[in-house]
């Protein structure tokens, strides 16, 4: 599977209710790495008055790039679930009003049923983190409906 159809095929399986009423997008991918953009709206805004995003959005975009970021270095593995067990985020400045945002998380472990992954929040250059993140994910099997 070449790293475009990887791509495509995370895409398609990881868009969650909630990522997409954000409008997270999908970046490119490497082994272990996700990467995530969510464009600027205002419908993110947590404090009128600065126009800064919410820290929530933040969050929510660290929790997605670091799903991601177990997929992708899973994908030999075929289907299976993940759940966030413990996610941890560390605020290192409040994001900018009007900037788009950007997300990558990195799956540097896994064992069989947990994947450790840190991840890392930014505007415009990534030696300039809004936030850093650590998380535990579980994995599990795919639950098919029964018939």
């Amino acid at each position: 599977m070449s790293k475009q159809e990887l791509g495509d095929e995370l895409d398609i399986g990881m868009r969650s209710p909630h990522g997409l009423a954000l409008k997270i997008e999908y970046l490119d991918n490497d082994e272990g790495v996700g990467r995530v953009k969510l464009p600027y709206s205002d419908m993110l805004v947590g404090d009128p008055d600065t126009g800064v995003p919410h820290g929530g959005v933040i969050t929510t975009m660290l929790d997605t790039a670091s799903g991601k970021a177990v997929k992708v270095k899973l994908v030999d593995m075929g289907e299976f679930s993940i759940a966030t067990l413990d996610l941890r985020i560390d605020y290192m400045r409040p994001a900018e009003p009007g900037a788009d945002l950007f997300a990558q998380a990195e799956c540097y472990k896994t064992t069989k049923n947990v994947a450790f992954v840190k991840g890392i929040a930014w505007h415009d250059d990534i030696e300039e983190p809004i936030a850093t993140s650590v998380g535990t994910f579980m994995i599990g099997t795919v639950n098919k409906p029964r018939k």
